[in-house]
């Protein structure tokens, strides 16, 4: 009789990520990073681990609760990080969003292994709390920039970006910006076809690199030209301390007056002109939301001193502060206490 046909033994993943939550971490980041995933590993919509393979890893094996309370059950015991190409942290609430000792040191036994490692949403916190982002560019949301720079203040994070590669370190934003991470990983392991897929099916026009400009700022400003957006950002992010317009254009590697070209053609203003609209927004907000005095606000979005806000406000609104307030308070609205 013929010998039977040797079983043909499945191709290992192409792709294989290891991943470790911290306490309270941000469901979306995490959901949106593996769904990309699981869409490029098979074909149609079958969801299962053919061309890569993911697995949350835990000391303990305990469910790990998200900030909005769902709870997420580990796949494996830490164990031996070289069995995985890349291994990210999900991060979520900065305080909460810690480490454990176990967790600590597996991390750096893959940094040893040379493991590439990345942070998702505020992952990169947990990572640089343990000196393993030290020397490498991170990218860190807009909206908690400054929490950064206040525990970090010898590094730099990246906010006008929705994604940072620095050689073996990857971290991204937050939110679907860790689809748009996801997808390069696909992309550079399993090829573009696979990573537009995955967006498509989970209705994402297409993938975007690592520099495109985080979207969501609370801006009036609705700016289209990439270096016009990433130089808005800057303002934003320096509110108390405004920088000046020659300094945002040099670190954006642009002269001062390309600057205000690009602005002109986008906007209709010149950059000094944005970077007050947007501390006026800002003063607006904290007027209406909050019991803030005009001092305080103005100390807070960069003006000289309570007569600099009143008068530039006036200008543009036509009344004081203390008046937009009162007007603007909708009866038996509640502010925030000081």
């Amino acid at each position: 009789m013929p010998e039977p046909a040797p079983v043909s033994q499945p191709a290992p993943p192409r792709l294989r990520i290891g991943i470790l939550l911290t306490p309270r971490f941000t469901l979306s980041a995490f959901a949106t990073f593996v769904d990309v995933l699981r869409l490029a590993a098979d074909d149609g919509d079958g969801s299962r681990p053919i061309r890569c393979q993911w697995k949350v890893l835990s000391a303990d094996m305990a469910p790990v609760q998200s900030s909005c309370g769902i709870r997420v059950e580990p796949d494996e015991r830490l164990g031996d990080p070289s069995r995985f190409d890349y291994i990210f942290t999900v991060g979520g609430l900065i305080e909460s969003g810690r480490l454990s000792p176990e967790q600590s040191a597996f991390l750096r036994r893959a940094a040893t292994a040379r493991v590439a490692l990345g942070g998702l949403c505020t992952g990169v916190f947990a990572m640089a709390r343990i000196g393993l982002m030290d020397g490498y560019r991170c990218c860190v949301s807009w909206f908690h920039h400054q929490d950064f720079l206040a525990e970090f203040e010898r590094m730099r994070p990246v906010s006008d970006q929705i994604f940072v590669v620095d050689r073996d370190r990857l971290s991204c934003s937050g939110g679907v910006s860790a689809a748009h991470l996801s997808a390069f990983l696909v992309d550079r392991h399993l090829g573009r076809a696979a990573a537009r897929k995955s967006l498509s099916i989970l209705m994402i026009d297409e993938p975007m690199e690592g520099d495109r400009p985080q979207p969501g700022l609370p801006l009036e400003l609705n700016a289209h030209d990439p270096l016009v957006r990433r130089a808005l950002l800057a303002m934003q992010q320096n509110l108390q301390a405004p920088l000046s317009i020659a300094r945002i254009a040099r670190d954006l590697g642009v002269g001062r007056r390309k600057l205000e070209r690009h602005f002109n053609a986008d906007l209709g203003i010149p950059p000094a002109d944005a970077s007050i609209r947007i501390r006026l927004a800002q003063a607006r907000m904290l007027l209406s939301r909050s019991d803030r005095t005009v001092t305080r606000i103005a100390e807070e979005t960069g003006f000289c001193d309570a007569s600099h806000l009143i008068r530039v406000f006036r200008e543009t609104e036509g009344i004081t502060p203390d008046l937009w307030r009162q007007q603007s308070q909708t009866p038996g609205e509640a502010r925030t206490p000081e």
